[in-house]
């Protein structure tokens, strides 16, 4: 009985962080709706004395 109600206890304990990690979204009423994905980070260059720069320009590198 103490290895049945252990086996319950951890698998609740292991359900627990997937449930808590999907965040859910709500819309302006309060009601559920799918969340949006998130943009990526504009990639940033810098020139050659290290300042940023367009990526597009001459002697730009990916920071």
């Amino acid at each position: 009985m103490k290895i049945l109600l252990s086996f319950l206890a951890a698998a609740s304990i292991a359900a627990v962080p997937a449930v808590a990690s999907a965040a859910p979204c709500k819309d302006a009423k309060g009601k559920f709706t799918k969340c949006l994905e998130k943009k990526a980070a504009p990639k940033r260059c810098k020139d050659a004395k290290g300042k940023f720069a367009k990526c597009g320009s001459p002697g730009a590198k990916p920071a």
